[in-house]
């Protein structure tokens, strides 16, 4: 098993890899790329930072960390896209469905 990453932050007994820009990068790839885009910003536990996930009108999706939860609804405002707590409303039914088809036709 390898060590955490040098620039893990530290939450409680678990280690976990901080954003950087590769992932800020990525998100404004993914939108640029992509229609009907929503993000749900989705809390920091145990093993994961804050992360963004984007969801685009087909169910199609990407998920980062990101600095914080105010960063990620601030990010999702200037590239006019809704934004919500992924905690109070869940995760889009569409998501699921796109998984599904992807399951279905042997994808990932």
């Amino acid at each position: 098993m390898s060590a955490p990453a040098q620039d893990a932050a530290r939450t409680g007994s678990t280690r976990v890899r901080a954003s950087d820009s590769m992932d800020v990068g990525h998100l404004y790839t993914w939108v640029a790329e992509r229609r009907g885009v929503e993000g749900f910003v989705e809390p920091r536990t145990a093993v994961s930072d804050v992360t963004l996930l984007l969801v685009a009108h087909d169910g199609e999706w990407t998920r980062r960390r990101v600095p914080s939860a105010k960063w990620a609804h601030e990010f999702c405002n200037k590239q006019q896209i809704p934004s919500y707590d992924a905690a109070v409303v869940g995760i889009p039914q569409r998501m699921r469905d796109y998984n599904r088809r992807k399951k279905l036709q042997g994808g990932a």
